[in-house]
């Protein structure tokens, strides 16, 4: 591990799963929108759903999706069930806890082998499930 404060933020897409590592800050979380995969998967008329933590209001950042043609979506605060990426933390934490991983190497190398688990379709149903309708 190059970075033992090293924060995980993962993101899910009708089209399957994205997960990207940076610090949970604003600069960051831009530099994440500018150059990660969750980026240039953006495509015209996508919506990008997200809870009210502050960097995620950022102005810059409400530029960056705009530019793709998409746009955001903040969710009520409280509403986890409106949320896509809830559902599937729920299944990633209850794989997380079968692990039994107790170290930082360990813990982090269960995320990553967790996260390759989350299939196309479980990432569309989880979507559904939130009430929205993908294409």
């Amino acid at each position: 591990m190059e970075d033992a404060d090293l924060h995980r933020r993962p993101a899910i897409t009708w089209r399957g799963r994205a997960l990207y590592r940076q610090r949970a800050d604003e600069p960051a979380h831009l530099r994440d929108l500018d150059r990660n995969a969750t980026r240039p998967a953006l495509s015209p008329g996508d919506v990008v759903i997200l809870d009210n933590v502050g960097f995620h209001k950022s102005e810059r950042a409400e530029q960056m999706v705009k530019a793709k043609g998409a746009w955001l979506l903040f969710l009520p605060p409280y509403s986890p069930d409106l949320n896509p990426i809830e559902m599937a933390f729920s299944k990633l934490k209850a794989l997380l806890r079968k692990r039994a991983a107790r170290s930082f190497d360990a813990i982090a190398d269960a995320l990553g082998d967790i996260c390759n688990l989350f299939s196309v379709t479980e990432c569309r149903n989880y979507f559904n499930a939130a009430g929205y309708e993908a294409d």
